[in-house]
This record gives structure tokens, sequence and C-alpha cells, in this order.
């Protein structure tokens, strides 16, 4: 029989660095989580990812046993860091903080394409490119 899940937790955590400070402790706290079993497990499957942001999707089961599934990083963040900024313009409109070419939208939106709800490579560069517009990033044609 399968296992009841009781909450679903939604975290975006750095890569190799959950502790149980805010905001992973609290959330995992309410929900009856092991904090430390956690933030090890947690660690140890995403040590090689750096500082990147992960997503993570925790699910709670009636008996305090959980699992979690990581996504794939922000497409904010995939973004920022082909162009090798730290953050997005300060207003987008006028101000370009650096420039996409095809090959690079194509590479993230291969990327980011399970987490994005679309069927086909195109359709997720649109996506890829409307996010990059809106961070004062150039998208080549």
């Amino acid at each position: 029989m399968a296992k009841k899940v009781v909450k679903e937790l939604k975290l975006q955590i750095p890569a190799g660095k959950a502790t149980p400070a805010p905001p992973v402790g609290p959330a995992l706290g309410q929900a009856g989580v092991n904090i430390g079993e956690f933030v090890n497990q947690f660690n140890e499957r995403t040590r090689e990812l750096g500082g990147t942001i992960v997503p993570v999707v925790i699910r709670v089961y009636e008996d305090r046993s959980f699992d979690f599934e990581m996504k794939r990083p922000p497409a904010a963040q995939l973004i920022l860091k082909r162009i090798g900024k730290e953050k997005g313009a300060n207003k987008p409109g006028t101000q370009k903080i650096g420039k996409l070419i095809q090959a690079d939208l194509e590479a993230i939106a291969q990327e980011k394409m399970p987490d994005l709800v679309v069927n086909d490579l195109e359709a997720a560069k649109k996506v890829i490119a409307g996010s990059a517009r809106s961070m004062g990033v150039e998208v080549e044609e």
C-alpha cells in the first residue's frame, strides 16, 4: 500500500548549502520532518552543483518520513550564469546587461524543458527569451 502524502513543501535552496536555519528549518519543522536528515541528504545530492539555486519539492508522509525531488535551476539563474552576471538590469526596458545568441537560448531551453509546460523546443526557447528580455538581456533573433 502506498504511503499517504500529508504535506508538500516547495523550497528554493542553494545547492550544497542547506542548513537548519530559515527558511529550511521552520518549514520542515512545522511538517514534522527530521531537519538534519533532510539537510544531509540534500547537501549530498547537490554538492557538485556549486551554489546554484535548486528548487526542491518535499513530500511528507503520515509516518513523518519524506522524499524530495529536485528541479532544474530557475530560468533567470541559468540566463545570468550564461551571460556571466550576478543580477538582472535595474531598468530592463532601457538598460541592457548582456546578450544571448540562439545557441545560448537553445542550450538553456533544453536544460529547462522538463520543468516547462511546453510541447517543443521552439516554444521553450520563446519562454526563455521572454524571461531574458524581462531581465534586460538582449536576445538575438
